[in-house]
C-alpha cells in the first residue's frame, strides 16, 4: 500500500487520491500547466486510524449523533479531531511525507511554501456536490508544518459541516466501504503558485447554463479572494465558440489575499497604490484563461468549474478542475435549460464532439 503518489506518476486512481488530488493527476497526464504535488493517499489514513486504533472510536462517537443538534455535532467534531490530532503517526508514514516534501524542495527549492488539501475519495467528482466541505491550509513550508497540516485535514474528515452534510459515512464509508471502515480521505501537498492574480473560471454561464459562454472571476492576490467571497471580483464574460471577450466588470478591490512573512501566515491585507482599482486580468490574458478552458473541457468532454493562478512572472496555471454540477444535475434531471434543442446546444455538441477528449497540448 503506497502511502504517497505523485500527480505525475502512473497509477493514480481517485480510490488512492481522492477525487481533488486525482482530477490533478490526471490534469498533469494531459498537459495542462499543474504545479508539482503528491498526495498522502487514503491507505496512509487507513493505516494511521488502524495503527491509532481510531476507527472503533471515532464510530462509537458518530453512532446515534443526531445531526440537528447543533451543540452535540460541535462537541463530536472537536473530540473526533482531538483524538486524530494526538494519536501517534507511524515512523515510517512521517518518514514517507518527509521525503516527500524534502523531494518537493529539491524540485523547486529549500523551503517551497506549498497548499495542503483535503482530499476525499467522493470529492470533485461528475455529479458530486462536496466543494467547500472540506479544509485547505495555504502557503506550509518545512515538512514538520506539512505533517501537523495533514493531521487537521485528516480531522477536517469529521469536522461539524461535514458530520452534518454526510450523517452516513460512518455506517456506509465513502466510497462503499464497510461499517467497520472510516471514509476515504486522502491529502494533496502541492507547491504554491505565487499568485500576482487569481481566480475561477466556469466554461458555461452559472447563472443561465448558457454554454456557449465561459466566466471568469479574478481579483489580485491569491484566489481566496474569490473562493471566500471577501473581495468584489472582475467579472469576465467569453464566447466560447468566437472566443471574443462579451463584458467586463472591473471590480474595485482595496485588499487580497497574500503571504505575510511578518505574521507567517496568508492575510487578507491591503491592495498598495491604486493597483485595487486596475483591472486584474488584461484582455490577452482573459483570453488565455478562456482557451484554458476550452481546453479542459475539451479534454473532459463536460462543462467544468476550474481554479487557476498567474503567477509573478506571468505564467498561467491550473489549480483545481472539477465537473459543473448545478446545470449538470439540473440537466440529468430533465429540467430545462432554456437552450435545449436550440442553435447554442447545436454548435456546442459539434464543438465538443469534434475533439472528444484530445491531449492538452
Amino acid at each position: 500500500m503506497a502511502a504517497i503518489l505523485w500527480i505525475d506518476e502512473p497509477g493514480a486512481s481517485a480510490a488512492q487520491l481522492g477525487g481533488k488530488v486525482n482530477s490533478l493527476a490526471e490534469m498533469t497526464e494531459a498537459g495542462f500547466a499543474v504545479p508539482p504535488a503528491f498526495g498522502v493517499t487514503t491507505d496512509a489514513f487507513a493505516q494511521f486510524a488502524a495503527a491509532s486504533g481510531l476507527t472503533a472510536r471515532i464510530n462509537a462517537i458518530r453512532a446515534g449523533l443526531d445531526v440537528g443538534d447543533v451543540a452535540a455535532v460541535d462537541a463530536a467534531a472537536e473530540q473526533i479531531a482531538q483524538l486524530i490530532e494526538q494519536a501517534p503517526m507511524p515512523p515510517a508514514l512521517a518518514d514517507a511525507i518527509r521525503g516527500a516534501y524534502a523531494e518537493l524542495e529539491r524540485r523547486a527549492g529549500d523551503g517551497v511554501p506549498v497548499a495542503v488539501r483535503s482530499s476525499g475519495v467522493n470529492e470533485d467528482l461528475e455529479g458530486a456536490s462536496f466543494a467547500g466541505q472540506y479544509d485547505t491550509y495555504l502557503w506550509i513550508q518545512g515538512a514538520d508544518d506539512v505533517i501537523h497540516h495533514v493531521r487537521r485535514c485528516w480531522s477536517g474528515l469529521f469536522n461539524a459541516a461535514v458530520l452534518t452534510y454526510r450523517p452516513n459515512d460512518a455506517v456506509d464509508g465513502d466510497g462503499g466501504g464497510a461499517a467497520d471502515e472510516l471514509p476515504g480521505m486522502a491529502v494533496g501537498v502541492q507547491q504554491m503558485a505565487r499568485a500576482r492574480t487569481a481566480g475561477v473560471m466556469f466554461t458555461l454561464d452559472p447563472i443561465s447554463g448558457d454554454r456557449s459562454k465561459i466566466v471568469i472571476e479574478s481579483c489580485w492576490g491569491l484566489g481566496e479572494g474569490v473562493v471566500k467571497g471577501d473581495v468584489t471580483p472582475d467579472r469576465h464574460r467569453v464566447d466560447k465558440v468566437a472566443m471574443e471577450i462579451r463584458e467586463r466588470e472591473i471590480g474595485d478591490q482595496s485588499h487580497e489575499y497574500r503571504f505575510d512573512a511578518d505574521a507567517g501566515e496568508v492575510v487578507l491585507a491591503e491592495i498598495e497604490g491604486d493597483r485595487g482599482a486596475q483591472p486584474s486580468l488584461s484582455e490577452a490574458e482573459v483570453l488565455a484563461i478562456a482557451e484554458l478552458g476550452r481546453r479542459v473541457e475539451r479534454h473532459r468532454g463536460a462543462p467544468q468549474d476550474l481554479e487557476w493562478a498567474i503567477d509573478q512572472d506571468g505564467a498561467l496555471h491550473l489549480l483545481q478542475a472539477r465537473p459543473e454540477t448545478i446545470w449538470s444535475a439540473k440537466q440529468a434531471a430533465g429540467v430545462s435549460t432554456g437552450d435545449e434543442g436550440g442553435a447554442v446546444d447545436r454548435v456546442m455538441a459539434t464543438f465538443l464532439g469534434g475533439f472528444g477528449a484530445q491531449p492538452a497540448r
